[in-house]
């Protein structure tokens, strides 16, 4: 439980905090040097890949002896100047697969895409039929109420007066 905590705190600083601020001074240095500025890129291209990864295989790969460690142990790799991981994953492994899928990768995005909007747009049609519904159902009682003035009026009635 205190390995996963810290586990997971050295990630947000090492695998997060720390490569964002090194990304941050090349953003703003003047010049702006390329090569750097290409190497943080490919570092953040890589680190949303394996979160997106990470969140669809989390169930299966998750409970792994040590899974934080290692994942830390990546992203120090990943970002450590010394082992240059980044422009090794990227050019090694990432590129070429994406190259070679760039067509079908694309069209499945378009199609997500234009799945995702047919979904918002039935929700957002169920949802307004659901909310119109609702709204004459509160229209209808409150009239209901007015039509019945001896149900819930405390005003005298006329055999008291």
């Amino acid at each position: 439980m205190l390995g996963d905590f810290l586990a997971r705190f050295l990630l947000m600083i090492f695998g997060y905090a720390y490569p964002a601020f090194q990304c941050y001074k090349v953003v703003v240095k003047s010049p702006v040097q390329v090569q750097e500025l290409l190497y943080w890129c490919q570092f953040w291209i890589i680190v949303a890949i394996l979160t997106v990864v990470e969140r669809i295989a989390d169930a299966f790969v998750g409970w792994f002896p040590m899974y934080g460690e290692l994942k830390l142990a990546l992203f120090i790799y990943l970002w450590y100047p010394e082992t240059m991981g980044s422009g090794y994953v990227f050019q090694q492994l990432l590129r070429p697969l994406v190259d070679n899928n760039d067509k079908d990768i694309e069209k499945m995005l378009l199609e997500l895409r234009v799945k995702a909007w047919d979904l918002a747009i039935f929700y957002w049609n169920h949802c307004t039929e659901l909310s119109q519904s609702a709204f004459v159902k509160v229209v209808n009682y409150l009239a209901s109420q007015n039509n019945n003035p001896g149900s819930t009026s405390s005003a005298p009635s006329k055999k008291e007066r």
